[in-house]
């Protein structure tokens, strides 16, 4: 069972703020971060699986996670700090790691999730040496975490004096240097046809959810994608069922770039687009048809049909049969087609963390006293549409919803 105390926990990573000693043209937040570190990392892996090398998605997605965990737990502390402490007082930092476990013991009662916790815990502290098909893949969520940190300082520099920035620029550009062997990192730093695209994605950091009312934190589309992504992660397991690794993946992305449309076509909320019986499906064809006229002549022929995938149709279960895509019951998922071979995706639990995310959106709000009718009837129609017993993908959301309602 997920604890709600988790959920809210993570959801914290929308107040941390980024950069807060430096000028700031907008909200900079740890979540945002956390979603452009990812989808820069999905594309330098797609190139290296291009050039036949093996990425082990599973250890990043749960990086991901992790990464974000002990971030939440150590936000006082700078990351030059941080690596200070690393290189100059080991034992000190395997210390500090075994004080971010000890804040989340309580919190997460998965003993196999927490296992996976505290074997990343001590590969970034050091004491525990990386499996040898998983240095490949940290090398690329650790270059796609330097890019994203590049875009946010180049994003700033448009308002900082230079000689704020000059430092701060000579050592990111220093530590990039170490993985400009990427082939995907030598094509994002360079501005080459996948920096395009990401250009686009980070289009969805600058719109605001619930943008017809005040509400706090604020949470940005591109931020909500990567919570949705891990509570979809947390959701997939507390259903039980183990999962073959390609489904895996499919969830986590499908969630992290389920509303990559918005970044064309911009968030369109949910009373508008269902003003009418029939705007929904409209809205839908010509989200498409945009998508596919200006997002997907930046990608690469080796991904793209797997982030179209994503993102038609994302909220049904479905897999590939013959190269047809095929929508069909969770159960049917589970006995005849859990195979890498099928693509498998859990369509409908991703809808299930995306309700999740804008309950918790709209709850918080509402709890620290920022509220509207349309927050109050978001909440209260989130709430309807999972009664008790209501069992979607094998979860019960019912009882998490109930609980985080009444968390203070």
């Amino acid at each position: 069972m997920i604890d709600e105390k988790l959920i809210l926990k993570i959801f914290e990573g929308f107040s941390i703020q980024r950069w807060n000693d430096l000028v700031r043209p907008f909200e900079i937040v740890e979540m945002d971060k956390a979603a452009e570190k990812m989808v820069a990392a999905y594309i330098i892996g797609k190139y290296e699986e291009e050039q036949g090398h093996e990425i082990d998605w599973e250890w990043m997605i749960y990086a991901s996670l992790f990464d974000l965990l002990k971030k939440i737990a150590l936000c006082d502390i700078k990351s030059p700090v941080q690596r200070m402490i690393r290189q100059q007082y080991p034992q000190e930092y395997i210390r500090l790691n075994e004080w971010v476990l000890s804040q989340y013991r309580n919190l997460i009662h998965d003993k196999d999730l927490f296992s996976r916790f505290t074997m990343y815990i001590g590969q970034t502290a050091g004491s525990i040496k990386l499996k040898e098909n998983a240095s490949l893949s940290a090398r690329v969520l650790r270059a796609a975490h330097k890019f994203s940190s590049l875009r946010e300082l180049e994003m700033l520099s448009v308002v900082n004096e230079e000689a704020r920035l000059t430092d701060i620029r000579k050592g990111l550009n220093e530590d990039i240097q170490e993985f400009l062997d990427l082939r995907g990192m030598q094509l994002l730093v360079t501005r080459q046809r996948p920096f395009d695209l990401i250009m686009h994605v980070e289009q969805l950091r600058f719109q605001t959810r619930w943008n017809q009312t005040p509400r706090v934190p604020h949470t940005s589309v591109l931020g909500h994608c990567f919570f949705v992504a891990i509570s979809t992660l947390l959701l997939v397991r507390d259903a039980g069922k183990p999962l073959c690794p390609k489904r895996l993946f499919n969830d986590f992305f499908c969630a992290l770039f389920h509303d990559l449309p918005e970044a064309v076509t911009r968030d369109i909320i949910s009373p508008v687009k269902q003003a009418t019986d029939e705007l929904p499906a409209v809205v839908k064809h010509i989200e498409d048809e945009i998508v596919k006229s200006e997002l997907v002549p930046l990608m690469e022929d080796f991904y793209k049909d797997e982030l179209m995938y994503f993102t038609s149709d994302e909220f049904l279960n479905k897999v590939i049969v013959n190269g047809q895509v095929k929508s069909l019951e969770w159960e049917e998922l589970n006995s005849d087609y859990n195979s890498d071979s099928y693509s498998p995706v859990d369509g409908r639990t991703v809808r299930l963390a995306d309700h999740l995310s804008a309950f918790i959106e709209a709850d918080s709000s509402i709890k620290y006293g920022i509220t509207s009718n349309h927050l109050k009837s978001g909440r209260d129609n989130i709430l309807k549409s999972y009664p008790a017993g209501k069992i979607i993908n094998g979860i019960e959301i019912a009882d998490l919803l109930g609980r985080i309602a009444a968390a203070k």
